[in-house]
Parts: C-alpha cells; structure tokens; sequence
C-alpha cells in the first residue's frame, strides 16, 4: 500500500471517538487526509482530533447524534466551512455498549426500544450521513463511502438480533448508493469486519468466548484495529477505483467455512486420519 494515498481528501469517520472508528482515524491521518472525527461523545473525539494534530495531521473534532438529522447536517456543514469539501465517509458509528447487549437478545426476548435505538444508530445513522456527504460528493464528481458491517448480518446469532439485522441493512444500503451514484463519480462498498477488539476489550471478553472465536478464524489470531483500519484506507483510496457495490470481508476466513470444521479437525486428529 502507498504512503500519503489520501493526499488532499477529507474523510469523515462516524463513531471515531474511540475503538476502530479511532484506528482508522489514525491510519486515513498517517496517509495524508484531513480526518473529522465524528462522535455523540464529544470529549473522545477531541482527544482523538488532538492527537492527530499532535502527530502533524489535519482534524476536525464534531460531536454528533447521527439519528438526528438536524444533528447530522450541521456537522457536514462543520466539515465544508473548515475543509472545503467531502471525499470519504466512513459509516462506523453503532450502538453495542453494555447495556444495549443486555436488552437486544432474542427475538421474543427483544427490548423494543434496543431495537429502535439499534436501527436509529446503526440504520438511520449511516443513511442519513450518506445523504449529505454524498451531496458534496457530487460536487467534485468524486467520493468513497464504506459502511462497516458486520458477521453478525451476515450469519445467524443466539442474540443481538436488532444489531444484526441493522448490519444486513447496510449491505443492501451501500449497494443503492452505489447503484444510484456510480455514474456519477461514488463509490460505495461495505466492509464485513470480523472480530478485531480494540483497546481493552480482551480483558473485557471472557477467556473462553475468545479462545472459541480464535479456534474458528483461519488466521493465527483474531483481528487487530490496525488491520481493519488498513482495509478502510484501501477502499477509502485510489487503489480501489474498481471496486464498488461489493461487500469486502475482513474476518480472518472466520465466516468462510461450515460451523463443523473446528469440531471436525479435533475428531480428525483424534482418530489420526489427519496429519494437520
């Protein structure tokens, strides 16, 4: 991958306050765009905006509801007024905090308000971003939207069902607006991230749910931040000039293969039919 590839851009990344929003705030930064970083929780996103600068980078701190459209459209506003212009969005925000996992579960389990707020944040959140910064898109003929989903909206879960059926809705989101505005110069792609905890969510993971995840990733290891950061600046760049309408998967091959291959390789090496 080529250094500075986002020479000149602007990128604005939802959700950026902390975690991978915050890691590829970081990356898009190292590889020249000016980065807005876009969080309800407006003291983490100055933190992020700040050391950005602190690094020699160019950033824009705006704290923002993205279920609210006045919210929303105030903030691309924000980004014109200091930056000139839009090139990249970034779909990242969602809502998976403690307390929502606690009340999005099965479905005749479901808390409706943890469905209304999963499909407020994560749903609305995205499109309503997507409406406006695609407008200044259009001005410069030019632009890359990626909307981070997830395995969860691809494959079927014991619970978080409102988060899942959230992240399948933005794979068919994406392709509209990749569909809609192609012609005209936007890019649009979904990037399917697969288990990459950031900061200290390894210790906040029990050992068994993580030892179970490793063991069916096709990978050594799980994910880090930085490696799903290093995919959003490819489809934020050049480099994926040919590539839009698609769903772009960084799961280390965890949702690649039948739910029987770990199970099948311990029988395997039990009776000695397998010299793996």
């Amino acid at each position: 991958m080529s250094e500075r590839k986002l020479e000149g851009r602007v990128a604005i990344i939802t959700g950026a306050g902390g975690g991978l929003g915050a890691e590829a705030a970081r990356v898009l930064s190292m590889h020249g765009a000016s980065v807005v970083v876009v969080d309800i929780d407006g003291a983490a996103a100055q933190r992020v905006a700040a050391e950005i600068e602190a690094g020699g980078g160019q950033s824009l701190a705006v704290q923002t509801d993205v279920s609210s459209e006045a919210a929303v459209k105030a903030m691309v506003e924000a980004v014109v007024a200091r930056f000139g212009r839009v090139d990249v969005l970034h779909n990242n925000a969602a809502i998976l905090s403690v307390e929502q996992r606690r009340r999005d579960r099965d479905v005749i389990n479901m808390d409706v308000e943890a469905w209304d707020r999963a499909m407020a944040v994560n749903l609305r959140g995205a499109m309503l971003c997507t409406k406006y910064a695609v407008r200044e898109m259009l001005r410069n003929g030019k632009g890359s939207v990626i909307f981070a989903t997830s395995g969860l909206g691809a494959q079927g879960d014991l619970s978080l069902s409102a988060y899942a059926a959230s992240k399948a809705a933005l794979i068919m989101l994406s392709r509209s607006v990749a569909a809609q505005y192609g012609k005209q110069g936007i890019r649009s792609n979904a990037l399917q991230i697969g288990l990459a905890p950031a900061e200290n969510a390894h210790e906040s993971m029990p050992a068994p749910l993580i030892d179970i995840l490793r063991d069916n990733h096709l990978t050594p290891d799980v994910g880090t931040p930085r490696q799903i950061a290093d995919v959003v600046a490819f489809l934020a760049s050049d480099e994926s000039s040919f590539v839009t309408g698609t769903t772009l998967v960084a799961d280390g091959g965890f949702g690649s293969h039948t739910p029987s291959l770990v199970a099948m390789k311990a029988l395997f090496a039990q009776s000695g039919a397998n010299g793996m």
